[in-house]
């Protein structure tokens, strides 16, 4: 498929479903219900299908191994430089902690950074980018929840949450990757069929951006212009420019720095707006990062990545 088709057609996977959504959202009875349905059919159908096809058969290599520290690097990047901005914009309480945990969470999932990950570097590259994301669960259930908790007087983990954080249908992508690297190392062949893993990726994406657009409420952009000029900076200019620079001068293989390099220039991530409403937080200002800096990514950076292409 040529680069410009791939380019209209991964704007138009996330801007129609997305309009739709908040077109529909005052003529459903219960869109929020509606939401949670479809973001659970795509976790447990779509996703581990997608994982699955793209892990198997990849060729197994010492180098995978460095994904996943890559991928928390580059979160760690972003509570530093994120850090540096907070005080420079003297945020503090609530405010400062959500600025902090965008600067730190970016999309690199399916909704974003592993569907470019595909387009650009075929099914190879989505498997990377899968193995790249095993940074995110203790990431986030042991620095980030805790981190937000602080101070609250409440139990970090309570009882059982462990097993539940584990045993879970959102973690059902991670064990069909699962699944997919240990038929890899069992040497079992992948079947010769014809899976349309694009047509698949598209309709997952589309998915996951109807559901936003069904519990879509606005964004306050007046309020937040500062702290966005900053997010946008660390997202799209410090990270990646880091993340070059690095990578320029490691011998790894093209297509593993191909994934972090893309993943190195990703928006805020969801999970932002999820922890902040959880932990009473500024949900306002995650929420409107959040919406802020997918909107400049896809006008702006997006366009960038695939001329570079």
């Amino acid at each position: 498929m040529p680069i410009y088709q791939k380019f209209a057609l991964f704007q138009c996977a996330i801007i129609i479903p997305f309009i739709a959504g908040c077109i529909l959202r005052s003529r459903i009875a219960r869109p929020q219900d509606l939401s949670r349905s479809l973001l659970r059919a795509n976790i447990v159908c779509l996703e581990p299908l997608i994982v699955l096809w793209c892990t198997w058969g990849l060729a197994m290599s010492a180098e995978l191994i460095v994904l996943p520290f890559f991928g928390f690097g580059l979160v760690a990047a972003g509570v530093l430089a994120g850090s540096a901005a907070a005080t420079f914009l003297q945020l503090s309480g609530p405010r400062r902690k959500s600025f902090l945990i965008c600067s730190s969470l970016a999309n690199h999932g399916f909704t974003m950074g592993g569907a470019l990950c595909y387009f650009f570097l075929g099914e190879q590259g989505l498997g990377y980018s899968v193995i790249l994301v095993l940074y995110f669960i203790p990431y986030v259930y042991c620095l980030v929840f805790p981190y937000s908790k602080a101070g609250t007087g409440g139990r970090i983990f309570p009882s059982g949450e462990l097993k539940k954080i584990i045993f879970t249908v959102q973690n059902m992508p991670l064990f069909a990757m699962a699944a997919g690297l240990l038929l890899s190392i069992a040497g079992i062949s992948r079947p010769d069929i014809a899976v349309p893993v694009d047509g698949l990726l598209s309709c997952s994406v589309s998915l996951y951006y109807f559901t936003l657009g069904l519990t879509f409420t606005g964004v306050n952009i007046s309020g937040t212009r500062r702290e966005l000029a900053a997010l946008s900076a660390i997202k799209f200019i410090i990270l990646p420019g880091a993340a070059f620079l690095l990578l320029s001068v490691l011998p790894l293989d093209p297509v593993v720095k191909g994934v972090i390099q893309l993943q190195s220039c990703m928006p805020a991530a969801i999970y932002s707006v999820v922890t902040a409403v959880l932990f009473d937080q500024d949900a306002e200002l995650a929420s409107s990062l959040f919406v802020s800096s997918t909107v400049i990514f896809l006008i702006a950076v997006l366009p960038v990545i695939f001329l570079l292409s």
